[in-house]
């Protein structure tokens, strides 16, 4: 990371020890009640409604084909082949928006297409009972068109970030908003598997989800938020200044961007890493209910443990990442296993199957889903450390990759299947670690480099030769 205070890493690594300090501490303004802190804590909200709304189904799957449901729920005797297409489907309309929404996103701002994303999924969760009445295509369509609109989310957060988050502060932002998605998880599961149990499968899609919750997070959203410090109307003076003069201008796209390996580095480890979450996202209750044989309401408290683990260290993490760097001991710049926090290797451990034991194996879900929280602080937010100005877009497109794991990530009906499965995942996710470890930057590419910041970069290689 530069030191210098201009732009956000304008500089290709330097011995850190003989820099000034990125940002002088008296010129940080007040990080509490501030903007770009309530940003992050409706960023942060925004992502719990859509991922509630997202794993809903996968409790609801499990009362929607099992007849043992209060009375009033339908039941429909669809098989495990069905039921993971059903479960898959959302990747298949998310997979379309990706790219657009990134680009979108960079060019007419963030904040409107992330609103309007969440909204969109609201309304189109009421539906959820209509359309598996009639008929397991119509559930797909309709899931489909959910994933439709919540593409353009991770590429708006993305690109919202770009211009609101200081270079000091980026780890801790991101990794707070962004584990909304696993804090939705936590605690939609135990609640939708409450919900079945009691009213049925179809008051979960009424209750848990629906327009309501979307509306009320929009009007704050919407009423609050501004794509950039430049029109943002109650933020301070400043403030306004400190992330300007951090981040530093924009720039157009460069398409020498597609041979660079630390950007591929990014895409296959998201690919690898979304494998394994995508597995157990999909196959977490279906493995609990038919392996495991778990009433409703106990699979969904167990099936949202790891999901309190993942989001309890992807929140720290980032505090963790932001500290090392600002104290020196880690550098963005120096290794991808220093600031990056080594973000994918944690996972596969934990994929080995042991049968029907209990304990152990919810132990060992509840470890890698946990020890995965730290890609937040690495390998999904490493794009703003090598292209803050791509981020959106370059978001978009290793998204797109990654998300292709979520429509096609198997499920299982027996226990040889299921180990074929975990197997699969862990051997996925080890040989993302290793050529993500050997591939991946913390610098500043030449290709995501202003004019001015090659004449930094200039000025600061002359310096260290003279010194």
């Amino acid at each position: 990371m530069s030191c210098s205070t201009e732009s956000i890493d304008t500089a290709p690594p330097v011995d850190e020890d003989d820099c000034e300090p990125l940002v002088p501490s008296k010129t940080v303004p007040p990080r509490c009640c501030s903007a770009r802190l309530n940003l992050a804590v409706l960023m942060f909200l925004g992502l719990t409604v859509v991922y509630g709304l997202r794993v809903n189904l996968n409790v609801a799957m499990v009362a929607m084909v099992n007849n043992t449901n209060p009375p009033p729920a339908p039941v429909y005797s669809w098989d495990t082949e069905t039921q993971g297409w059903l479960l898959g489907a959302l990747f298949f309309g998310y997979l379309c928006t990706l790219i657009p929404g990134g680009y979108l996103a960079g060019h007419y701002g963030g904040t409107k297409f992330l609103g309007f994303g969440v909204l969109g999924t609201a309304a189109l969760t009421l539906v959820t009972p209509l359309a598996a009445q009639w008929g397991p295509s119509w559930l797909f369509a309709l899931r489909a068109l959910e994933g439709f609109t919540q593409g353009v989310l991770h590429p708006s957060t993305m690109t919202i970030w770009a211009r609101w988050a200081p270079p000091l502060e980026r780890s801790r932002l991101m990794s707070f908003s962004g584990s909304g998605g696993i804090f939705g998880a936590l605690l939609t599961l135990p609640l939708t598997s409450f919900i079945c149990e009691t009213l049925g499968w179809p008051a979960v899609f009424y209750l848990c989800g629906g327009i309501r919750a979307g509306c009320v997070w929009a009007v704050f959203w919407f009423a609050l938020v501004s794509d950039d410090p430049h029109t943002h109307k109650r933020i301070s003076k400043e403030e306004r200044e400190y992330i300007i003069k951090s981040i530093g201008p924009q720039l157009t796209l460069d398409l020498s961007m597609v041979t660079s390996l630390p950007l591929w580095a990014i895409i296959i480890g998201q690919i690898c890493a979304n494998w394994g979450f995508y597995t157990l996202l999909n196959s977490t209750t279906a493995y609990m209910s038919n392996i495991l044989h778990y009433d409703l309401e106990s699979n969904g408290i167990l099936s949202a443990l790891p999901y309190l683990g993942g989001w309890l260290l992807s929140s720290l993490s980032g505090v963790v990442a932001d500290l090392l760097i600002e104290r020196r001991v880690f550098s963005v710049t120096k290794s991808p296993q220093n600031g990056k926090m080594e973000p994918i290797n944690g996972k596969p451990f934990s994929k080995n199957p042991v049968g029907c034991s209990h304990i152990w194996t919810v132990l060992f879900l509840t470890l890698s889903t946990t020890t995965g929280g730290a890609c937040y602080a690495g390998v999904y937010m490493n794009l703003i450390d090598i292209a803050p100005r791509y981020s959106g877009f370059l978001l978009g497109v290793s998204l797109t990759f990654a998300s292709i794991s979520g429509a096609v990530a198997p499920i299982a009906d027996s226990l040889d299947g299921w180990r074929r499965v975990f197997w699969l995942a862990a051997g996925i996710q080890t040989s993302g670690a290793v050529f993500y470890t050997i591939f991946s930057s913390g610098n500043l590419q030449k290709w995501a480099m202003t004019d001015e910041d090659r004449g930094e970069a200039e000025k600061r290689r002359t310096r260290s030769m003279c010194t």
